[in-house]
């Protein structure tokens, strides 16, 4: 299993929000690249980082940021917030990213998502599936359609898409736990290959996502638990990379 450290910019800081709630947000790095540098220290060996700015502004915002901590690790980044034009995916691709989210564009505008896996490849291209109660959330979490998650990731899947991070948005940033029952399903109705987001507190909640394996959950993306020390990086490490334990799918 895949661990992504999270790395969230907003006017240029690395910050956390509470449920993708702007009134809600709290500041632990000023800068950005600083942080990613901990995070491939300590052993991470992916880079999840969202443009807040760009998610609610509808076009990426934080780019020399994004720069930055390029230049600053060697490991790969999936990168998010505000991609919504091939210009612009073919701009952070060149820059070294190594997947792009596409998020908002997949609702409004799914033959990008199209295009995009046509010209880039599959492997450089990933839906952010937000939901909240089982509907897509998109422009920053501002708007619920009336589009279920798993509709939208099958629509996905049929234009070529092979990976989502799925994000329930009412546990984001909120250390309660993951939604297992809704990242187990999305995995089984869709065949796609799963990364959890939303509500990792516990090495425990790493080990009930772990489980999940096998039918298709290949990784999980922490924030909050990391910057407020819940859970240690290194040790997230050791139970992701570790043999299936007794009793796991």
């Amino acid at each position: 299993m895949i661990i992504y450290p999270a790395i969230d910019i907003r006017g240029g800081r690395c910050v956390r929000l509470v449920e993708g709630r702007l009134d809600r947000e709290t500041v632990y790095f000023d800068d950005p690249a600083e942080v990613a540098g901990v995070w491939e220290k300590k052993g991470a060996p992916w880079l999840h980082v969202v443009d807040l700015d760009g998610s609610f502004g509808g076009s990426p915002k934080n780019i020399e940021v994004v720069k930055r901590i390029r230049e600053k690790v060697n490991i790969p980044i999936q990168l998010g917030g505000g991609i919504r034009d091939l210009e612009t995916i073919e701009r952070l691709l060149a820059i070294g990213i190594n997947r792009v989210i596409l998020g908002t564009v997949a609702v409004k505008n799914p033959d990008l998502v199209a295009r995009a896996i046509e010209k880039f490849g599959a492997e450089a291209v990933v839906l952010g599936l937000d939901a909240r109660d089982g509907k897509v959330a998109i422009e920053g979490w501002d708007i619920t359609s009336e589009k279920s998650a798993v509709e939208l990731a099958l629509e996905m899947r049929a234009l070529g898409v092979i990976r989502i991070i799925y994000t329930d948005i009412s546990r984001d940033g909120t250390l309660q736990g993951v939604n297992i029952r809704g990242v187990a399903e999305m995995a089984e109705k869709t065949g796609i290959s799963i990364i959890a987001s939303g509500g990792v507190s516990t090495l425990e909640d790493l080990r009930e996502v772990k489980k999940l394996f096998n039918t298709g959950v290949e990784g999980a993306i922490m924030g909050k638990s990391l910057y407020e020390k819940t859970v240690d990086l290194e040790d997230a490490l050791k139970l992701a990379e570790g043999e299936p334990e007794a009793g796991q799918c």
